[in-house]
């Protein structure tokens, strides 16, 4: 019975040897890391070569409009799991990404646009830390230094601003919003945050008036609705529906 198992357990091992291509290797290297590796490799190259997984410079034949070598936002943004990197190339799984390109398109979310908000919305937030922090300050050689004597200089916080003054201002931006339709040139996210729309292949045909007008809109009302969570700890959202969109509802 014994001598049996030990049979069947030889013949496991050499189809196994056969399946990972390590035949040709001493039995004792068989079944090394270095085998392993290099069988998991030759694996990965069939499977590519089967079309099973797609190159990092080929994803926009699936997502269109798909920055080139988007693929580190992909994996940290959307968690995608099932890759592998060879050299300077990702390669994703091919089914996983084609149910991800159907769940952007489900939501309504162009990839490039997604990926300028988030870089934008970064920019601004250490936009507003650099103010708070004052960055600007000169570096010193030493991480800090404070002289002998220097205490008891403090401060209290400056009263907030009411809510209704804000909230006002942001009422105030909306108006202005429609007046001078900046639709057209303005997207808004999540109902508090704004962005100009890309005008790199036109922005020379476009008045100054109007850039410099949008970008001010911009800024201002970014800053309010910042300002506002800051006093009452809430968002104030605003959904653009001009009076011809109201009449279609």
């Amino acid at each position: 019975m014994q001598k049996q198992i030990l049979n069947e357990l030889k013949e496991l091992r050499s189809l196994i040897a056969k399946l990972v291509g390590t035949t040709d290797l001493p039995p004792e290297e068989q079944f090394s890391s270095a085998a392993l590796d290099k069988a998991s490799k030759q694996f990965q190259k069939l499977s590519v070569e089967r079309g099973e997984w797609v190159k990092d410079s080929e994803i926009e034949k699936y997502i269109k409009n798909a920055p080139y070598r988007c693929s580190q936002f992909l994996i940290k943004e959307f968690d995608f799991t099932r890759y592998f990197k060879r050299s300077y190339t990702y390669y994703f799984y091919k089914k996983d990404l084609i149910a991800l390109v159907q769940e952007l398109k489900k939501r309504n979310i162009d990839l490039t646009r997604y990926m300028e908000l988030k870089e934008d919305y970064t920019r601004f937030q250490k936009d507003v830390y650099a103010a708070l922090q004052n960055k600007n300050s000169k570096r010193r050689k030493k991480p800090f230094q404070i002289l002998e004597g220097i205490k008891d200089i403090t401060t209290s916080p400056i009263p907030k601003p009411p809510a209704d003054i804000v909230k006002q201002d942001l009422e105030n931006l909306k108006k202005e919003f429609f007046e001078f339709k900046l639709s057209e040139y303005i997207d808004i996210y999540g109902g508090d945050y704004a962005m100009m729309k890309s005008i790199y292949h036109f922005q020379k045909y476009i008045e100054p008036e109007i850039k410099k007008r949008c970008k001010k809109w911009v800024d201002n009302f970014n800053y309010a609705n910042h300002a506002i969570k800051e006093i009452t700890r809430k968002k104030e959202i605003f959904i653009p529906v001009t009076e011809d969109e109201m009449i279609e509802l």
